[in-house]
């Protein structure tokens, strides 16, 4: 009897990773028969090894380092692909923006490894000059700077940095996802961030032998330019050594890094999102308009102001009321941003000299529109990814997805021209270009009747939207990257960070 029971269960477990969450319900179902109920009842003995176990494994995830066990298999693998479509032939392509110089996989056998950091991620990754990864990590409101091996995506060294403090007001969104979060390397390979003490430290990632260390090399303190109750949320360098910072309030300031001078623009419109920096002037877009700034002796100042339709409400799937994307520069003098009107969010293109409209078009479906990754610039065009109905895990969970989309808008002859439409769902991760293959890879989910939550790395050909092919990365809620964005390692791989870690995707002659 007890072989029995116990044979039932591991089946049902095995039934439960092959098909999805249906078989525990089913199960549930079971439970209702009181025969059933009765020869499934477990001894005393048999609940106290249940709950050793179970002590046993949580042990066991708490004691074990970072990125020394896998991501924890979801349920649903019989039911959802592991690969669609075919290797793809590379096809380089110029774009500036949101890409990658490196090629990415092209499809050839991939091979899907993960790294399971808890209930940790990674806000954003970057590579140094021997292709680790360093990134802001961390679980909740306790943010730390990590750098990666790219091998076995384990930390090889962290540093901690001050906690999160909690959002209010109408700026919680700012606060919680986005405070202390900025950070780039800089031409010496040093990690540049931003704390939520409102300091931007500026941190060696190597020693002397260019072994992993995170030492602090210099700390600006900003407190006399962003008061308490406002964050950082946005870092660029200017090209001079120093930098451009964002504020969740509307400050826009410059630091010298030499001499420490930081000197500050108050716009009074909140920010959400990145930065970006053309030749002398940075670009900022505010919950009501896209800027162009310079600076002078004094500091920045406005260059111009475009005013956009911010809508009436924030759209699931952003962080803000306003523009989900950064400003992104195109070839031909333009600048891109998306707005938050309704029915339909526009592309909209500006001119950089004097900030007026060129063009704009609707993307996506009626009410079926909203996004919060970067734009990523094609020629005189862009490619925008549709995040809309994605409010957090559990509006991707139980084989749900979001609002698919992904559109090319060009510039031609100084109207907006919609180049291609796919119907990819990316619910919250930026797609990445490679220019050297000419593969848009985009971090993608399908709906599946079956409760199936299998996450995808997923390649279009940036010329035409084709879907070129998809690989599976994982299952379950862990695998969500949550405003994660793809990646690009200099040896080919790609890497997503995810809510439960890391996943890393290369081809079969990559190792």
């Amino acid at each position: 009897m007890r072989l029995q029971r116990t044979a039932a269960l591991l089946g049902l477990l095995v039934l439960w990773l092959a098909l999805g969450p249906w078989v525990f319900l089913a199960a549930l179902g079971l439970l209702a028969v009181p025969r059933v109920r009765g020869w499934l009842r477990p001894t005393r003995r048999v609940t106290g090894v249940l709950a050793a176990v179970a002590v046993a494994l949580t042990g066991l995830v708490l004691l074990v380092p970072d990125g020394w066990l896998p991501v924890p298999p979801g349920p649903g693998a019989l039911v959802t692909p592991g690969y669609v479509g075919r290797p793809a032939v590379p096809r380089p392509v110029a774009a500036a923006g949101a890409s990658s110089p490196w090629a990415g996989p092209l499809g050839e056998s991939p091979r899907v490894d993960s790294a399971w950091y808890g209930l940790a991620s990674c806000a954003g990754i970057a590579f140094d000059g021997h292709g680790r990864l360093v990134g802001v990590c961390g679980s909740g409101r306790e943010p730390v700077l990590q750098v990666i091996d790219p091998g076995s995506m384990r930390p090889l060294v962290t540093k901690d940095l001050p906690d999160r403090p909690d959002g209010d007001g109408d700026g919680a969104a700012a606060w919680d996802e986005l405070c202390g979060r900025a950070s780039y390397l800089d031409d010496r390979g040093r990690a540049v961030v931003a704390t939520t003490d409102r300091r931007v430290l500026v941190v060696a990632t190597e020693d002397a032998e260019g072994d992993p260390d995170l030492t602090t090399a210099a700390s600006h303190d900003l407190k006399a330019q962003v008061p308490a109750g406002d964050c950082l949320v946005a870092l660029h360098p200017d090209g001079r050594g120093g930098l451009w910072f964002a504020t969740a309030r509307g400050r826009v300031g410059t630091l010298d890094a030499r001499t420490g001078r930081a000197t500050v623009l108050d716009l009074g419109e909140d920010v959400a999102n990145p930065l970006a920096v053309h030749g002398e002037g940075a670009y900022v877009v505010t919950t009501a308009a896209l800027y162009r700034l310079g600076r002078d002796a004094a500091g920045p100042t406005v260059r111009w102001r475009a005013p956009y339709d911010s809508g009436s409400r924030r759209k699931p799937g952003q962080l803000s009321q306003g523009s989900g994307t950064p400003p992104t520069p195109v070839a031909g003098g333009l600048v891109a941003i998306t707005d938050n009107a309704n029915p339909k969010m526009h592309v909209a293109f500006h001119r950089r000299s004097d900030g007026g409209l060129v063009c704009q078009t609707g993307v996506f479906a009626d009410d079926e529109s909203a996004t919060e990754g970067s734009l990523v610039a094609v020629g005189s065009g862009v490619v925008v990814a549709n995040n809309h109905g994605y409010s957090g895990p559990l509006s991707t969970m139980f084989g749900r997805s979001t609002d698919a989309g992904l559109v090319r808008v060009d510039v031609v002859g100084g109207k907006c021209v919609v180049r291609w439409t796919s119907d990819q769902a990316a619910p919250n991760a930026g797609p990445r270009l490679s220019r050297a293959n000419g593969l848009l890879y985009g971090y993608t989910k399908r709906r599946s009747w079956w409760g199936a939550d299998a996450w995808y790395l997923s390649a279009v050909d940036v010329r035409t939207g084709r879907a070129v092919f998809s690989v599976r990365t994982g299952l379950g809620p862990l695998l969500d990257s949550h405003y994660g964005e793809v990646a690009i390692a200099p040896d080919g791989s790609a890497y997503v960070p995810t809510l439960g870690g890391m996943v890393r995707v290369r081809d079969r002659d990559q190792g």
